[in-house]
């Protein structure tokens, strides 16, 4: 497994546990060990103008996915499948605006962010009520017993 991470934000954030989180996320979800994602932290202009050209929206947001082979989540019969996922895009000072209006703690609103870009690159989405409910289920589970797996339970 690849997992690159590079802060090019110019913003000094948390990503310390990003790579454990990956890690976790990939045992957890079955992907394949070879599988390739990369994190990539930006900031506020490069991520309003990837929110422009992709998605059609003004103004940065937190996080964007970027697919690469379209890898899935395999069932429990199926064997993962090696490929490259694709790329997480984080905007850290829009994230820092919205932990500080919601007194969120940053480093998990991260991983947070994370886990909802690494399960958008694995097809999951939201936009149904039975796909939102799904996906993030999944996504407060992975992290609930990822934090648990840091400090015995208390995070």
């Amino acid at each position: 497994m690849s997992v690159e991470i590079a802060n090019e934000s110019g913003t000094d954030v948390p990503l310390e546990h990003i790579h454990d989180l990956i890690r976790f996320a990939f045992a957890e979800l079955r992907v394949h060990d070879e599988a390739d994602v990369a994190v990539i932290a930006v900031d506020e202009e490069a991520m309003a103008e990837l929110h422009k050209q992709w998605m059609d929206q003004p103004g940065p947001t937190d996080v964007l996915s970027f697919p690469m082979d379209e890898l899935r989540m395999p069932g429990p019969a199926d064997e993962p499948v090696a490929g490259i996922l694709g790329d997480i895009v984080i905007c850290p000072s829009y994230v820092e605006k919205q932990v500080a209006e919601s007194g969120k703690d940053l480093e998990q609103e991260l991983q947070l962010l994370t886990v909802h870009g690494l399960l958008h690159l694995l097809g999951f989405d939201h936009a149904t009520a039975d796909e939102e409910k799904e996906m993030f289920s999944l996504q407060d589970g992975l992290l609930q017993r990822f934090r648990e797996s840091l400090s015995g339970g208390v995070r």
